[in-house]
């Protein structure tokens, strides 16, 4: 899958989740699979507890966070 591909699945809504980052609007926050997986559980272990997840969700989460990485400044709001 493209990297295009992979930050598609990254998804804003006003109306989920406050407008936070999410899967695919499934109301999984990038920010909450960031933190499981920094937590030290593995993929596989996200994946079994979050039957509606998938292995290039967490993928998606890991790019966007690189990305965001990336950024120089931080806008104010």
């Amino acid at each position: 899958m493209s990297e295009r591909e992979l930050l598609n699945r990254i998804t804003r809504d006003p109306n989920i989740c406050h407008g936070k980052p999410v899967i695919r609007g499934l109301r999984y926050p990038v920010s909450a699979l960031l933190e499981l997986l920094a937590s030290g559980m593995t993929p596989e272990e996200i994946l079994q507890d979050y039957p509606d997840l998938e292995m290039d969700d967490l993928r998606a989460a890991l790019l966007y966070a690189a990305r965001l990485s990336e950024v120089k400044h931080m806008i104010a709001r």
